[in-house]
């Protein structure tokens, strides 16, 4: 297997490159669309062949020529807000990636359809966990699907789960499961109504922030 981490340091965006070597297929998590020359200057270098372009989720009303750019590629998209083709649904959906396979998370929060990606011991989450890194939307779309989606999916999974994020800015991009669950700022030691408290508290903290900067 071959797997390959993007990091746009300016914006703290990460994308991810898994590739089956022997069977030469490939998927891409989260590619922008800026990044069309290169990645595929990637998939040439190894000779591998796009299968399935995976976003946990997408902000194209506020980037719309992002889908037009990455559609240059030529393959299916497994978003939140479009159903696979063939499938009756994307939750549980095994992706095949050669001799390997990528599972569909439906994880809704960040945005109202984000998606998580199972691949072996590593799960890739998106915005989920991140919740103030995505430069498009700072405070997560619905705060009572996130604790949900947070408590009752990821943190089920076994505790030495990876974790892949899809935003960081000033911290790692890979955690696991049980550092998130015993330390993340805002899930870890709380009751879902303390979470939701502290969520409400955020928007008078990013002003301040803001107004701390312009000053």
């Amino acid at each position: 297997m071959y797997f390959r981490i993007l990091n746009n340091d300016s914006t703290g965006e990460l994308t991810y490159l898994l590739a089956d070597i022997d069977a030469r297929e490939a998927v891409l998590i989260d590619p922008k669309g800026r990044d069309v020359a290169l990645l595929t200057a990637l998939l040439a270098e190894r000779d591998l062949r796009l299968r399935w372009i995976l976003r946990t989720h997408h902000h194209d009303g506020l980037q719309p020529r992002e889908h037009a750019q990455l559609s240059l590629f030529g393959v299916p998209f497994v978003q939140g807000d479009s159903a696979l083709p063939g499938r009756i649904g994307l939750d549980g959906a095994v992706l095949p990636l050669g001799n390997e396979m990528v599972r569909v998370l439906t994880t809704p929060g960040h945005t109202g359809h984000c998606l998580s990606f199972a691949w072996r011991d590593r799960l890739f989450t998106g915005g989920l966990l991140a919740l103030q890194s995505c430069p498009h939307q700072p405070l997560p779309a619905d705060p009572q699907a996130l604790w949900e989606s947070v408590t009752q999916r990821i943190f089920s999974l076994p505790n030495e789960t990876l974790l892949f994020a899809g935003h960081e800015q000033r911290a790692r991009a890979v955690s696991t499961v049980q550092e998130q669950r015993r330390w993340h700022p805002l899930f870890a030691n709380c009751s879902r109504d303390e979470f939701l408290a502290q969520l409400a508290a955020l928007p008078d903290a990013l002003n301040q922030r803001t107004a701390a900067s312009i000053l």
